[in-house]
């Protein structure tokens, strides 16, 4: 099996996967202050609860936008896998090419779902990522990340919001009654699942512009179903996509690998 680890701002998700199949997933807070002890018996318990063996995981995987948890989760993985997971990032083949300015500084989530998009979608491609910032990450024709754009997040513009705003509370995420909130807690909802549809729509217009009017989208995140189900240009949602593009990465290095064990990966730069 293979343990598939995304380390957001703030999520980690796990997805663990017996060949190509995802037969488990967990979604855990993200502790910036988690010692590798609390992540390992965190972890055992979640395989424990599953009834799944953690001795039968073979290999691991991670990508991470929170630097800190980095090394935390590597030991985490050689306690309890006895060896050291695959990292995301320079010295990786993805398989895709990096077009832009400097590709150090691009997110591992971000390369991870255009590599995961461009296999499920072709291209060219758009992945709409509501995490705690909203993506938009752009795949073209030949298979390139091309850049894309960032935004706030869905839940960091509204606690924001809150704490700025003496009268307003925390509301659920969920689609109101109509567009026109007949109390604040409506209100809210409207501005948000309404506003940030409407923010995604014309995103993509303008996406399409350039990359193409034949460009497909997959939204992700733990909120696209919400504001999917109300824009007019998110063509599909898959929940599990920076999962799924984990597993590809992990492939295309273990297979590199064992037709020349001498070889070292080529860097995340450059060409496949």
């Amino acid at each position: 099996m293979l343990l598939a680890i995304d380390i957001g701002n703030t999520n980690v998700v796990l997805g663990l996967f017996e060949e190509t199949k995802l037969v488990q997933h967990w979604r855990i807070g993200t502790v910036r202050r988690a010692t590798s002890d609390e992540c390992a018996a965190q972890l055992r318990s979640l395989f424990d609860i599953a009834g799944l063996d953690v001795g039968r995981t073979e290999a691991a995987i991670v990508s991470c936008v929170v630097p800190p948890l980095l090394p935390i989760y590597g030991r985490t993985c050689t306690k309890l896998f006895e060896r050291e997971p695959l990292v995301v990032g320079p010295g990786v083949r993805t398989g895709m090419p990096i077009r832009v300015d400097n590709p150090r500084e691009v997110g591992a989530d971000r390369i991870v779902n255009s590599v995961a998009a461009f296999e499920l979608l072709g291209g060219p491609a758009v992945v709409i990522d509501f995490g705690t910032a909203t993506s938009f990450d752009c795949v073209s024709a030949a298979g390139e990340f091309v850049g894309g754009a960032i935004v706030p997040g869905i839940l960091v513009s509204l606690d924001a919001l809150v704490a700025r705003a003496s009268k307003l509370s925390s509301v659920e995420i969920e689609v109101p009654p109509g567009v026109i909130g007949k109390n604040t807690t409506h209100s809210l909802q409207s501005g948000i699942v309404y506003g940030y549809a409407g923010l995604v729509d014309v995103m993509i217009d303008r996406i399409r512009e350039e990359l193409g009017p034949d460009t497909k989208t997959v939204a992700t995140g733990g909120l696209a179903h919400v504001i999917a189900q109300e824009s007019r240009t998110v063509e599909r949602v898959e929940p599990y996509l920076t999962l799924e593009g984990l597993r590809l990465i992990h492939e295309r290095n273990v297979s590199v690998r064992s037709r020349d064990p001498g070889r070292p990966a080529p860097d995340i730069r450059e060409d496949p």
